[in-house]
């Protein structure tokens, strides 16, 4: 079967995609990534999207334009991939998550735009979409759903884990038997509070601090960094989820405010940076990995790589291209993923993850331009290989 799945993450500078063949292999399933690409969006879409999002005030007005505006954008980028690549059986949209409602510990709602009937008007292929709501329903915390395809990719590794770092940090862990049940959370903020720093004070035309070079010139402000740990999302019990509506440019704003001096750009990168790279290390230390395989636009930084590795001396720390996924594609590849497990009617959701009462099948369907024809539902499968791709 030949999936599509489109994504953009916290960072929102464009929709990530991935045209990948999965079929059935034996027990498990095979997969290979045929085309890949990234669109970034217009830049005033962006920034109305940016400016949209809290704790910024936005009107329905404006809720309505977004969630048009980016389904177009996200039908362009499926058009461009189906170009390339060839027609596909489906299509899976992530959309942009643009609130993530959190109560206490118990995630009560969450909201991705970018309607999906856009797409489906515009290749006339069956789109899924909305695939967080319906684990939250069961009781879950709708993230991180990427713990279904990390416990299929390292399923027989031993006491591993996958850590990806996009505006969030998030990891699974996966135990050496088939009884160790699969834990996955949000640790913290890896590019969140990074990138509004460096967006907002023009310190890299990128919007993001590449490679980490600006991190590497400044030193840490130990006094900052002791007052940003206290943050209690750290010490809150998994499964739990986060995003910007705690960590964005304001949050920082009110640490330096708190620490009543003003600290230079190159120290504050650097004073986040670290901040990434203690919450993963405390976080994973514990655990002993015998390999952490890494993924995500923080895989790209190399002060936050080299810190976790030095902060996990025991742990291999490796790309996740080690599995034969690039550590750009995982996400988009993970939506096409979610896209074949409710096609054949197996759930995506890892209750022992997410904190559900159970399973459950993902997303809703938008039929293309013809009826939707469903196959009969198949085991699911107990391990997942990839085969190769583009590279």
């Amino acid at each position: 079967m030949r999936i599509l799945g489109l994504i953009s993450g916290t960072s929102h500078d464009g929709i990530d995609g991935a045209v990948v063949d999965i079929d059935a292999e034996g027990e498990g399933l095979a997969a290979r990534t045929v085309h890949r690409d990234t669109t970034p969006y217009p830049p005033a879409l962006r920034a109305r999207l940016v400016a949209a999002l809290p704790p910024a005030a936005t009107t329905l007005a404006d809720l309505a334009r977004l969630d048009t505006e980016i389904g177009q954008a996200f039908a362009d980028a499926a058009a461009a991939q189906i170009a390339a690549a060839g027609p596909v059986d489906l299509i899976v949209s992530h959309g942009q998550t643009v609130f993530h409602w959190l109560d206490g510990a118990q995630v009560r709602g969450t909201l991705q735009i970018g309607q999906a009937a856009w797409i489906a008007e515009r290749t006339g292929s069956p789109v899924l979409s909305d695939v967080r709501i319906r684990d939250i329903t069961a009781g879950g915390q709708g993230a991180p759903l990427a713990s279904r395809l990390d416990a299929l990719l390292l399923a027989g590794r031993g006491r591993v884990g996958a850590l990806n770092m996009g505006g969030i940090s998030n990891v699974t862990l996966v135990g050496p038997g088939p009884a160790d049940p699969v834990r996955a959370f949000d640790i913290g903020p890896a590019g969140a509070l990074l990138d509004a720093v460096v967006s907002g004070r023009g310190l890299h035309p990128s919007g993001y601090d590449e490679g980490g070079e600006i991190a590497a010139t400044g030193t840490v402000d130990r006094e900052l960094l002791d007052q940003l740990l206290e943050e209690p999302f750290y010490r809150q019990p998994a499964p739990k989820s986060t995003g910007k509506e705690l960590f964005h440019a304001e949050y920082v704003a009110a640490a330096l405010s708190r620490r009543g001096r003003e600290v230079e750009d190159a120290d504050l990168v650097a004073t986040l940076t670290e901040l990434t790279v203690r919450t993963i290390v405390d976080a994973l230390a514990p655990e002993e990995l015998a390999e952490l395989f890494v993924s995500g636009g923080g895989a790209r930084n190399a002060v936050i790589m080299a810190g976790i590795a030095r902060g996990l001396p025991g742990t291999q720390v490796r790309l996740s291209d080690a599995l034969g996924i690039g550590a750009d594609e995982k996400e988009a590849v993970l939506m096409a993923l979610l896209g074949y497990l409710t096609w054949h009617g197996i759930p995506g959701s890892v209750p022992s993850a997410t904190g559900a009462r159970g399973g459950r099948l993902l997303g809703t369907l938008c039929p293309g331009s013809g009826p939707l024809r469903l196959p009969d539902p198949a085991p699911a499968p107990t391990r997942m290989r990839m085969r190769g791709g583009v590279g």
